[in-house]
């Protein structure tokens, strides 16, 4: 069976770190490993209206900038697909089809739909069309064939509700869909990134992010008012490493040879740890490494989407050829479930002959 990715975002505003280290450095990183066919990155727009229907213009806006994240980052259309998913009208076919195999009992017991539902304080105010999501991504994944979904720690409650569409839609019209695997980060610390605030998710909604397209300034403003711990007042007071947002960031993204280049005093993050932990380290310390580390991080990536953004038809025709191959393989899939359903009436003349046969 050919290896397939399908993955991708909404485009509510540019991408951040906490995308970078829960999926885009690993969509890079496995696009140029060779070890897949096909790999399908989707523009999530119609997700996106579902809890942002008032404001079109929003998801409209981010298009580009979410292609020029894409590109900033390392993804390559010559490796990989950029697609719309709005212009894949096969997605919603699928996503009708896969509603009338989950309950709404089910669809409201994800743990990520309960949770992004308190978070935005719906009441009985919740759209359908969020409530069904997970049901529409696990047609963005059946319709590609995907094998692999590359994603934060966060959407595995979504990959299981795909998973059980799956079972149950072979179970009942036999082996037609592929059942996919999450793929999550290699490094613990990058599952789940906080927000600059110290809260648990990073999002753009409270204000709590880093964006990859953040000019040095700003990532300095940004990284000098983190959060650290409360209780560590004076340099020479005991620190506390868990908990504390700089050191989870430092977790996810630095390395020895970032000493070498940036705190040559310490071999490595152990010993920076140690230090802080003991006393006598001060927060300021701390967070200048850390600026340093993300600045030559996210450096190139600055670098190349100020490329891109003086090429932008080059980037709208990526975005149009990509959506083009992806609609023409959502097609063949979509026609597998219809025959699978057997309602694939004009495709043959089995309607006619089946009907003749009653007779």
């Amino acid at each position: 069976m050919n290896k397939i990715i399908l993955t991708g975002d909404r485009p509510t505003g540019k991408l951040h770190i906490g995308h970078y280290v829960g999926s885009l450095r690993e969509r890079v990183r496995l696009q140029n490993t060779g070890e897949f066919s096909e790999i399908y990155i989707l523009i999530a727009d119609y997700q996106a209206l579902t809890d942002n229907a008032d404001n079109p213009e929003k998801i409209r806006d981010n298009i580009i900038n979410i292609a020029l994240d894409y590109l900033s980052v390392g993804l390559d259309p010559e490796k990989s697909i950029f697609c719309i998913q709005s212009q894949i009208p096969y997605l919603y076919e699928l996503t009708c089809y896969y509603l009338n195999l989950v309950s709404v009992s089910r669809a409201e017991r994800n743990p990520t739909i309960k949770s992004e539902i308190e978070m935005r304080d719906f009441g009985q105010s919740m759209p359908v069309g969020f409530l069904a999501y997970p049901i529409s991504q696990a047609a963005d994944i059946t319709a590609f064939d995907a094998t692999t979904v590359p994603a934060g720690e966060d959407q595995k409650p979504m990959l299981e509700q795909c998973r059980e569409i799956v079972h149950r839609f072979n179970h009942l019209y036999g082996e037609t869909l592929v059942e996919p695997e999450i793929l999550l980060p290699r490094n613990k610390a990058s599952l789940r990134l906080p927000g600059t605030d110290g809260q648990a998710k990073m999002s753009k909604s409270l204000g709590n992010c880093i964006y990859l397209s953040d000019d040095e300034a700003t990532l300095k403003k940004k990284v000098m008012s983190m959060y650290t711990d409360p209780n560590h007042i004076r340099v020479e007071d005991p620190g506390q490493v868990e908990g504390n947002t700089v050191f989870t960031y430092l977790d996810a993204f630095c390395t020895d040879e970032d000493f070498q280049k940036f705190l040559p005093e310490y071999s490595n993050l152990d010993e920076l740890k140690a230090h802080y932990t003991r006393g006598g380290l001060g927060d300021v310390k701390i967070k200048k490494f850390l600026f340093n580390v993300l600045n030559d991080v996210l450096t190139p990536i600055r670098q190349r989407r100020q490329e891109w953004e003086n090429r932008i038809p080059e980037v709208y025709e990526i975005l149009r050829s990509g959506t083009a191959k992806a609609n023409a393989k959502a097609k063949a899939t979509t026609e597998r479930v219809r025959e699978a359903l057997k309602i694939n009436y004009f495709e043959n003349d089995s309607l006619l002959e089946d009907f003749s046969r009653e007779k």
